[in-house]
């Protein structure tokens, strides 16, 4: 997943560049505006296949059309039929799935592909272009981050480095995307990059600023998620905004399993791509027929304010139509993310509950447009796991500090409601389908390079399983050894004689040494990571495992007290490194 680089900058700069913070800062800022640019192209291209395909004014959102013709609802079902096509294409060039920014920062050090970036940012314009109901930030943030990896190792920065830099261009995106510089950092600091440090502060914080002041210049309106008049947040909202935590942490673990659910489905009926994604884009186009705000992302329904107002029943219908068609373009395979959908549907679900609340409790007052943003921002929370940037974007949107401080309530509800009862985000549940255990970008790729092989001692003691017990205190008296591996007649591993066991027996009914076996059928491979090795030493109550190959023959030796303390010496260097100490 991760192309050669076939030219470098020239070593004088490499060295200025790894030896100058600065010269990391200036390179932040650099990739933030190239993610101002990825949006303001990305949203350009997407924009001008909406006027192509469906026939509306380049700058006219697709999702803000009242209706749409019945030959306009068969694009999604042709554009998927081509994208299948490109799929099946692509997996004989690339058949591994490519590297996104978070799985690149927790296992490769932010080493990204920027082919497999290019394809993916294609691959969702071409999604976004054709109606499928996916969500661009996947690709802005792709294609961002990966041209930040790009940057990064044509310097040959460090390997922290090179993750802040990848958090960067997450940053640069979505303050772009958004027009929230803030939110763009801390969606960098809580997703991309997985901590918050000091040492990134000015980089991602000036990488943001750059992504949305390049995205504003090509595109001045910004995501306006609504436009509010003054409200007074009272402390019934502040428990109010909990319960719809809550409600919207049921809702988003349902939408995420529904993504699966479909996805599975799919996946049992063995169908080609072509005609896997044609069939989701058929129900994609018959789902826009009953109300157009389940096209592409939903950016136009978001702007239209005229949505809280619609009657009740409408409202539902569009929360259902557009988790429905989220659900079926996700599952199907169109290219994309679940970010901009759970906006809108946070946002409508924030409008029935505010109506139920009134309806339960005729004085309680709950303002519809109020709880369509405390909605929004719970519900993206649950999805994307990042309950201080959904709290910024809200800020810096509708300037509202009361209700941003309403907001916070509801996604620290929903995120910890989430994790507790699902684990998950949507991209680290996507990983975990997939066979990966990461569920954050916090690094873990040094733990999976370190692994029992380069650990272990390969200068083990050993022998035959038959020795008897005098001729085993010959060859090994106290003090020449503490533990030696005994080997079946074809050389397998057979068990773990400990010497002092051998020396301090005194029934003459033993002979050999067969009876002082011990973890017979405990043992390591030299594949095994760090910490599943601790996790094997801790179920075996062992202080030294023998590691043997895949024919079960002996080739080293590895003691817990050596794990644990390689373990505690890279997680500290790894801290330091991170904080900038030393």
């Amino acid at each position: 997943m991760d192309e050669r680089l076939p030219f470098s900058a020239p070593k004088r700069l490499r060295a200025l560049v790894r030896s100058r913070e600065s010269s990391i800062i200036v390179l932040a800022a650099v990739v933030g505006a190239v993610g101002g640019l990825v949006v303001a192209g990305m949203g350009a291209l997407v924009g001008l296949m909406h006027a192509g395909l469906f026939g509306i004014p380049f700058r006219q959102r697709l999702s803000a059309l009242p209706e749409i013709w019945p030959s306009q609802a068969l694009i999604p079902a042709a554009g998927g039929i081509v994208l299948g096509l490109a799929f099946l294409a692509l997996a004989r060039w690339r058949p591994e799935p490519p590297v996104d920014p978070i799985e690149a920062n927790a296992l490769r050090g932010g080493r990204m592909s920027i082919r497999d970036s290019l394809v993916v940012a294609g691959q969702t314009v071409w999604s976004s272009g054709v109606g499928a109901s996916v969500g661009l930030e996947a690709g802005y943030t792709q294609l961002a981050s990966g041209l930040a990896s790009w940057l990064g190792r044509l310097f040959h920065v460090r390997r922290n480095d090179l993750r802040l830099l990848v958090g960067c261009g997450a940053a640069g995106a979505i303050a772009g995307a958004f027009g929230a510089p803030l939110g763009g950092a801390f969606y960098a600091f809580e997703l991309v990059i997985g901590a918050y440090t000091p040492l990134g502060l000015a980089p991602v914080g000036i990488a943001a600023l750059n992504g949305w002041l390049v995205a504003r210049a090509f595109e001045p309106h910004a995501i306006e998620l609504f436009t509010l008049s003054a409200h007074t947040i009272t402390g019934h909202d502040l428990v109010t905004a909990s319960l719809l935590g809550l409600t919207a942490a049921f809702f988003g673990i349902g939408l995420m399993r529904g993504v699966e659910l479909w996805e599975r489905l799919m996946r049992a009926l063995r169908l080609p791509p072509p005609i896997r994604l044609g069939i989701g884009g058929v129900l994609v186009g018959g789902l826009a027929l009953v109300t157009p705000q389940v096209l592409a992302s939903g950016h136009g329904a978001l702007h239209v304010n005229a949505m809280l107002a619609l009657p009740l029943d409408l409202v539902a219908t569009i929360l259902i139509c557009k988790a429905a068609a989220s659900i079926v373009s996700l599952g199907s395979g169109f290219r994309g993310g679940l970010f901009f959908a759970s906006l809108l549907l946070g946002a409508l679900g924030g409008r029935l509950f505010a109506a139920a609340g009134n309806w339960l409790w005729p004085g309680a007052g709950l303002e519809s447009d109020v709880y369509a943003v405390l909605g929004l921002g719970a519900l993206s929370a649950s999805v994307i796991g990042g309950p201080l940037t959904m709290t910024f974007i809200v800020l810096e949107t509708t300037g509202d500090f009361w209700l941003a401080a309403a907001v916070l309530i509801g996604v620290i509800v929903a995120t910890v409601v989430t994790r507790e009862l699902f684990g998950y985000t949507f991209a680290t549940w996507r990983f975990h389908l997939r066979g990966e255990t990461i569920r954050s970008a916090a690094d873990v790729g040094w733990i999976r390079d370190l692994t029992v092989g380069r650990m272990m001692r390969p200068d083990l003691k050993t022998v035959p399983r038959n020795t008897g017990l005098d001729d085993f205190r010959r060859l090994y008296p106290l003090g020449s050894a503490t533990r030696v591996v005994a080997l079946d007649p074809e050389g397998r591993y057979a068990g773990m004689v400990i010497v002092a066991d051998a020396h301090g027996i005194t029934d003459p009914g033993i002979r050999d040494i067969a009876p002082l076996l011990r973890l017979t059928a405990t043992m390591l491979k030299p594949t095994m990571n760090i910490r599943e090795a601790a996790l094997l030493f801790d179920r075996a109550e062992a202080e030294a495992l023998a590691v043997t190959d895949m024919q079960n023959r002996p080739v080293g030796l590895l003691t817990e007290a050596y794990v644990l303390r390689r373990y505690a010496d890279e997680s500290e260097r790894r801290r330091r490194e991170m904080l900038g100490e030393g």
